[in-house]
């Protein structure tokens, strides 16, 4: 699905790459962790699979084609959904009109469904009641299930979280990787994690650790 063909990335003002030779492939219906200590380059990989910079050498391919020639812009508006560790949702909005928003800026499927947003959240654990509500009056684990759903409401087949449990106490981390997981398995998707955490990492199908300006499989 993803494939990352002997990248290399590197801040104009630094001497030594963050990472270089990199190539990997990410399948659909699996889940992925990517590890390593702050500072390693992990969020900047994430963010060149998303399609939110770009690599300074080699190239990555969506579904076999550099998605610098599907055009960044639409590889990130229909193909990529990211979840943020800060949730990234609308603020002046309800639970519900940030999905409703999601999918219409999208294009997914079910765009302009208030219903189906409505069941997807309940899916969740917020009922209708809640979903009205304006997110800033949720709770921190209810806000990430928000934003989990949103990506579970839009057709993107791939999906990016950096840190999505880094705010979250061990019961909601727990349920927060177990909706990514069944993303994955029952839709069909890619999910990539990036995460500090070895317990969050450990449940994911694969682990990735960047160490050295390289990624090593830790499983």
């Amino acid at each position: 699905m993803i494939e990352i063909k002997d990248i290399a990335y590197w801040y104009e003002n630094k001497d030594n790459p963050l990472f270089e030779n990199v190539n990997l492939v990410f399948e659909k219906g699996k889940s992925y962790a990517i590890v390593g200590r702050s500072g390693s380059g992990k969020t900047t990989f994430l963010s060149l699979i998303a399609g939110m910079d770009k690599p300074k050498s080699g190239e990555i391919l969506y579904e076999g084609e550099a998605i610098n020639k599907i055009g960044l812009t639409h590889y990130r508006n229909k193909d990529v959904s990211i979840i943020f560790q800060s949730y990234n949702l609308f603020t002046y909005m309800s639970a519900l009109e940030n999905l409703m928003t999601a999918m219409a800026i999208t294009g997914a499927s079910h765009s302009g469904d208030r219903e189906y947003a409505i069941e997807m959240l309940k899916k969740v654990g917020i009922d209708e009641e809640t979903a009205k509500k304006n997110v800033q009056h949720l709770s921190g684990g209810q806000q990430q299930r928000v934003a989990v759903v949103r990506t579970m409401c839009c057709d993107a087949r791939l999906v990016v979280a950096d840190e999505p449990t880094g705010n979250l106490d061990e019961a909601n981390t727990k349920e927060i990787i177990e909706l990514l997981q069944d993303l994955a398995k029952s839709q069909g998707k890619c999910v990539i994690i990036v995460t500090h955490e070895p317990d969050v990492a450990q449940m994911c199908d694969v682990q990735y650790v960047l160490k050295d300006r390289q990624f090593q499989m830790i499983n």
